[in-house]
């Protein structure tokens, strides 16, 4: 089994789409006005409307802006190169600024605009590279 993707669903759907795309880099693939996705070397980010979820039911299966507990992730080259690149985005939301953490990686926590947590990531210790089987360079 493998994990492919996470699906934000939202209210918000081109502000969202906006954010990640200035924070990552990347372009969404917008397969319809109601769902996007960013595909990435592992994984997708996916943000559907809150209108897709009737394909799944006709009762209300999910609240749009109410997640408390979940953080989405990405390991970048360099946080703090990259932190300095999309401060003037992430700065009204910024949780904790690029710090080392105790597992090794350097990391800048934020929310985007629908509140849900955002962590990017760089692993910079000895043990938190040979984890993702990065070189030491």
């Amino acid at each position: 089994m493998n994990l492919l993707s996470v699906r934000i669903i939202t209210s918000n759907i081109d502000g969202l789409i906006k954010f990640y795309e200035e924070i990552t880099g990347l372009s969404f693939v917008r397969y319809t006005p109601e769902f996007a996705e960013l595909n990435t070397d592992c994984a997708t980010l996916a943000i559907g409307s809150i209108n897709t979820m009737k394909a799944f039911s006709e009762k209300d299966i999910v609240t749009a802006i109410q997640n408390t507990s979940v953080i989405i992730e990405f390991m970048v080259d360099d946080v703090d190169k990259l932190y300095e690149k999309i401060r003037t985005v992430v700065d009204a939301s910024i949780v904790q600024k690029p710090t080392l953490m105790p597992w090794g990686n350097k990391s800048l926590l934020f929310r985007d605009p629908d509140g849900n947590l955002v962590n990017l990531f760089t692993p910079v210790s000895e043990q938190a590279m040979k984890k993702f089987k990065l070189n030491h360079s």
